[in-house]
Parts: C-alpha cells; sequence; structure tokens
C-alpha cells in the first residue's frame, strides 16, 4: 500500500522555495544597481528610469540597451555619466547563467 502524500507540507516548501528566490533576486538587483553605479542616483531618478525602461516600446532604444548590458556581464568596460571605466566586481547575470546573446 502506497504511503498519502502530504499535500500541506510540499505546498510549503514549495512556498519557502519561492520565498527564498524572491529575496535572492531582491538581493541580486540590489548588487547590480551597485556595481553598475546607480546607488549613487537619487531614488527618484532611479525609480524614474527603471519605469522608462520597464515601458519602452521602442525596439532600437531596447537592443541599445541589452548589448550594453551584455558587454557588462561579458566584463568589457562600461562607459558612464562621470566617464569613469570600471569591471564588474563578482555579479551575475540575474537569471544565474550567462548573459543571453
Amino acid at each position: 500500500m502506497r504511503k498519502p502524500r502530504d499535500f500541506d507540507s510540499e505546498l510549503k516548501a514549495l512556498a519557502d522555495k519561492a520565498k527564498q528566490l524572491k529575496e535572492r533576486r531582491v538581493r541580486d538587483l540590489g548588487a547590480l544597481v551597485t556595481a553598475t553605479g546607480a546607488d549613487a542616483l537619487d531614488a527618484d531618478l532611479l525609480a524614474g528610469a527603471l519605469l522608462d525602461a520597464a515601458t519602452n516600446t521602442d525596439k532600437a532604444i531596447g537592443e541599445g540597451w541589452r548589448k550594453r548590458g551584455a558587454a557588462f556581464f561579458h566584463g568589457k568596460p562600461r562607459d558612464t555619466a562621470s566617464g569613469a571605466s570600471k569591471e564588474p566586481e563578482g555579479i551575475l547575470p540575474l537569471n544565474g547563467g550567462a548573459a543571453s546573446s
């Protein structure tokens, strides 16, 4: 005779895993903000820039952003408003794998 499944414990384990993944994503996003130097920006400015990026419908602009992001993750020097060139330190893409090309 088969042992009945404990759906409650399985659901709890899945909910715990989802919570851990969400917390990791938030940490990774914070690390990305810091690695790009965006932590020096005013919170309102950063939020506005992210809102613009999230609602962008111009594929050419989005492709330019994607290329700059891929270059950042591949360790190529980035250009910033201050003109400083710095390589990322230990930051992985948010999906946990290699940046898509």
